[in-house]
């Protein structure tokens, strides 16, 4: 399958954001960059008319901005999507009093790619004003081919195809549906170096790019492991601990890393307090240790961590709002992979790359330490099956609804 036999992809995201617009001022819409973001911009657009686009990359663009009071009431009218955010850092403070003259619902969309700044940023002068909604790389239950693939009627090995490509290549539209492998590898490494010798620059990171490419090769062989910060100092040359913090917290804030803190519990029991760091798109984090086919991942002692950073990403793509993600783990060994903590209400996600998953004991001794409503293996698998009055195997697919309560 190629780009052109899949041309539009629907994100799950479309509604939500249709929804929020409906009733907040403005929404930003935040995702690494050529995630989506722009399309489902114009996807929304569809159904705004009149709607107007400006890049903030562009200065030709940036110019239409000089006299934001005089653009604001040309547009009253319009939907404004501002593309790039994070390259003009006064818009935010400038869009306030526009916003607070005229607060009606759906003026604006902003989009951005890096999350941590912009956030500080549009904290201090949005406040109130706009809801935050985060575009992940593709998931399972957004592609056709996948969701088909799970709970499907197809048989055995060619139900999964699907689901080896996106794990392979990876959620980034165009490296999913890249004509062959070995283009989608290109794809992602050209990415890789776009990002470190342009984009990271330009959000004022003044690190070298061959040294942020060695960090960030370090922390793909530790995907998915408790992050130690001293000991990948050491393994690159004695780099200070606090040098390998500063460059994890580049990452997280450019939505290339997720850094998956641990539940604090008061159990009485020994618990890990590091928290766990992944290259949140799969696909990146082959080509940074340079998989380029499934049958080189299902030989690679990474593709068990692979899977779980899979997991992990559904889950914290369909966590409600106001809900939190971490990990649990004793020093005595019990672990789950992931915890949605709702309210009073808390589900476990423990990820097997097996078509015949096992629980170990410590998934059922956290089960029963924390109090899991529910506890899931989630497994490249066909069909749910229920493993325990409160434990059940399900496919990448079913993660989304049952975080949102629809199992």
């Amino acid at each position: 399958m190629n780009a052109d036999e899949f041309p539009s992809i629907p994100r799950q995201q479309l509604e939500t954001a249709l929804e929020r617009l409906s009733y907040y001022p403005g929404v930003v819409l935040l995702g690494p960059r050529q995630v989506g973001k722009t399309t489902l911009a114009r996807a929304i657009a569809a159904q705004s008319p009149g709607t107007v686009f400006l890049d903030m990359e562009r200065a030709s663009d940036r110019a239409q901005l000089q006299d934001v009071e005089a653009f604001f009431a040309a547009q009253k009218n319009n939907l404004l999507v501002l593309d790039e955010v994070q390259a003009l850092p006064g818009i935010f403070e400038a869009l306030r009093p526009q916003i607070d003259a005229a607060r009606q619902p759906g003026r604006l969309l902003l989009l951005g790619s890096a999350s941590g700044k912009l956030l500080r940023q549009s904290a201090e002068s949005l406040a109130g004003r706009v809801s935050y909604l985060e575009l992940a790389p593709l998931l399972a239950q957004e592609l056709p081919d996948v969701a088909s693939a799970l709970g499907g009627s197809s048989p055995g090995e060619a139900a999964l195809l699907g689901l080896q490509r996106l794990m392979l290549r990876g959620g980034f539209p165009l490296a999913y549906t890249a004509s062959s492998d070995a283009r989608s590898m290109q794809w992602r490494q050209d990415m890789i170096q776009t990002f470190l010798q342009r984009d990271l620059p330009q959000l004022g990171v003044t690190i070298a790019a061959t040294t942020l490419h060695r960090v960030w090769r370090m922390l793909a062989h530790n995907h998915g492991q408790v992050f130690n910060a001293a000991q990948i100092g050491q393994a690159l040359g004695g780099v200070a601990h606090t040098t390998i913090t500063r460059y994890l917290d580049l990452f997280v804030d450019a939505m290339m890393l997720r850094r998956l803190q641990p539940l604090h519990a008061n159990l009485g029991k020994r618990l890990v307090k590091s928290p766990k760091a992944y290259v949140r798109d799969t696909g990146l984090l082959h080509a940074l240790l340079g998989i380029s086919s499934v049958a080189q991942l299902q030989g690679h002692p990474v593709v068990g961590a692979s899977w779980e950073g899979m997991v992990v990403e559904h889950v914290a793509a369909a966590a409600p709002t106001g809900s939190e993600v971490n990990f649990y783990r004793t020093a005595a060994g019990a672990e789950i992979d992931v915890v949605l903590t709702m309210g009073d209400k808390r589900l476990g996600f423990e990820a097997k790359f097996s078509s015949a998953p096992k629980p170990a004991r410590g998934f059922w001794q956290s089960s029963e330490d924390i109090g899991l409503q529910h506890s899931y293996l989630v497994a490249p698998v066909r069909q749910a099956y229920p493993i325990g009055p409160k434990a059940s195997v399900i496919p990448l697919t079913d993660v989304a609804r049952v975080c949102r309560g629809q199992a």
